[in-house]
C-alpha cells in the first residue's frame, strides 16, 4: 500500500476519524509498509486536538520530560487515540495532522464503545507488529484512551511495562473533583511529576 498522501481537497477532515476509511488506510500503512527503528523503549501518548501533535502544549510539556530523562536514541513515542496509532515522526502525514475532533466532549455512549473496541484493535495490531522492536513500552494517558492501551495490550498478550499516572494518583484527583474532565489533564502538575520521578526509577531499574 502506498503513504497516503494529501488530496487536493485540502478542507479538514471532521467528525470521528476512527470511523473513516482515511484512518485505516493510513493505519494499514504502518503496519503493513512502514519500518519503525528499533528502540529500547516506547512511550505510547495520547494524540492532541492542536496539530501537528508535537506543537501541542500538553506535549511538549511531556517531551520534555522524556528528553530530560531519557537519551534520544533509547525511546520512540508513538501517538495513539483516535487518531489510530502512529509512530510521532509521522505526525504530518495525511491524515493525522487534517483532522479536527475532540473525545472528550463526545456523550454517545455507541461512538464511545465503537472508539474502544475500534482502538483497542489497532493497538493491539501496533504491538503484535513492533513486539521485537522495542525492549519496554510505556504509556501515559487516562480515560478511555488508557482503557484501549490496558486493552489492547491483553488483546495482543504484549505487556506494557509501566502505565502512567498511576491509578491511586487518578483516584485522588477524580475525588478532589475540580477538573472540566473527571480525571483531569495529562499536563497537571501532579501527573507530570509523577511521571517525571517514575521515568526516573524506570530508566534506573532497567
Amino acid at each position: 500500500m502506498p503513504r497516503p498522501t494529501l488530496p487536493e481537497n485540502k478542507s479538514p477532515l471532521t467528525g470521528p476519524p476512527f470511523y473513516l476509511p482515511e484512518f485505516e488506510d493510513s493505519y494499514r500503512y504502518i503496519i503493513d509498509e512502514y519500518e519503525v527503528e528499533p528502540k529500547k523503549i516506547a512511550i505510547f501518548m495520547p494524540c492532541a486536538v492542536r496539530k501537528p501533535y508535537s506543537a501541542s502544549p500538553s506535549h511538549q510539556l511531556i517531551r520534555s520530560i522524556i528528553g530530560q530523562v531519557l537519551k534520544p536514541e533509547e525511546y520512540h513515542i508513538v501517538i495513539f487515540g483516535t487518531c489510530g496509532i502512529v509512530p510521532a515522526e509521522l505526525e504530518e502525514m495525511y491524515p493525522y495532522a487534517h483532522y479536527q475532533y475532540m473525545l472528550g466532549k463526545c456523550k454517545d455512549k455507541k461512538t464511545l464503545d465503537d472508539f474502544l473496541e475500534i482502538e483497542t484493535g489497532r493497538v493491539a495490531g501496533y504491538l503484535e507488529k513492533t513486539q521485537d522492536t522495542y525492549q519496554y513500552r510505556i504509556g501515559y494517558c487516562i480515560g478511555l484512551f488508557r482503557q484501549a492501551l490496558i486493552h489492547g495490550s491483553e488483546k495482543s498478550g504484549i505487556p506494557i511495562d509501566l502505565i502512567l499516572p498511576s491509578r491511586d494518583l487518578i483516584n485522588r484527583v477524580i475525588e478532589e473533583g475540580d477538573c472540566i474532565f473527571e480525571e483531569g489533564s495529562l499536563s497537571m502538575d501532579e501527573y507530570l511529576g509523577e511521571f517525571c520521578d517514575s521515568l526516573i526509577a524506570f530508566r534506573n531499574g532497567h
